[in-house]
């Protein structure tokens, strides 16, 4: 099995700042692009930010400029930094990667993790 766990929300006051963090573990080959999506009450899940193996990525434009994605390639891990945080990010955080296992190739979602900003 693959299992991607979250870690580092919480609630913070509109301005401050929080750094997600992804791990991946299980039985790993590699892994392809990882990525945060968000779902906040009554939305549909939306895609935050993705990054390659190579280290591309590609942001939400409600984020361009306040949030960065990053990962380490030898720690399977991906993280978020979220800087000049809004109320209107608060939503729960999901982590996704597209992960060649023993399995094959899949996709798999973290369990999600609540990020609160208040005003």
């Amino acid at each position: 099995q693959v299992y991607l766990v979250e870690s580092g929300g919480g609630l913070v006051q509109a301005g401050g700042s929080l750094r997600l963090s992804c791990a991946a573990s299980g039985s790993i080959f590699s892994i392809n692009d990882m990525g945060w999506y968000r779902q906040a009450p009554e939305k549909q899940r939306e895609l935050v930010a993705v990054i390659t193996t190579g280290g591309s990525t590609n942001y939400t434009d409600s984020v361009k400029g306040r949030f960065t994605i990053s990962r380490d390639n030898a720690k399977n891990t991906v993280y978020l930094q979220m800087n000049s945080l809004k109320p209107e990010d608060t939503a729960v955080y999901f982590c996704n990667a597209g992960v060649v296992s023993v399995y094959g190739f899949g996709r798999y979602w973290g369990q999600g993790i609540q990020v609160t900003v208040s005003s």
